[in-house]
């Protein structure tokens, strides 16, 4: 009885790596073992830039709450610690999305933190 060898399993194996890494430059998309560790970093840096994403996105709304504030004549800080006073529990994505849409309602929110402040 002849041994039984990967065959399809292994040549489909090569093929879906490779596939994933079409598009890289030189030995990385078309060699097998380097387009492996290819692979490996990509979904390392695919995890790193998911985490980032999310950094870049809370120091989006902090700008625009910051821009926001300080048209209305109050500094970010003040603001923010005014909302907790006020327990105003909205996050910054919600604010900003608020600052941008509804300019009065934002004012609102302003004129409540300034009050809980006391300033």
């Amino acid at each position: 009885m002849p041994r039984a060898r990967k065959g399809a399993a292994r040549r489909q194996a090569r093929k879906r790596v490779l596939k994933t890494v079409k598009g890289h430059r030189a030995s990385a998309g078309h060699l097998f073992r380097l387009a492996k560790e290819a692979v490996v970093r990509m979904n390392v840096n695919a995890r790193v830039g998911r985490k980032r994403r999310k950094r870049d996105f809370r120091g989006l709304w902090i700008t625009r709450l910051s821009a926001a504030c300080r048209m209305r004549g109050v500094r970010y800080s003040q603001f923010v610690n005014g909302c907790k006073k006020a327990n105003i529990a909205l996050n910054r994505k919600m604010l900003s999305e608020i600052a941008i849409a509804d300019p009065k309602g934002f004012d609102a929110i302003v004129e409540a933190a300034k009050t809980a402040v006391g300033s």
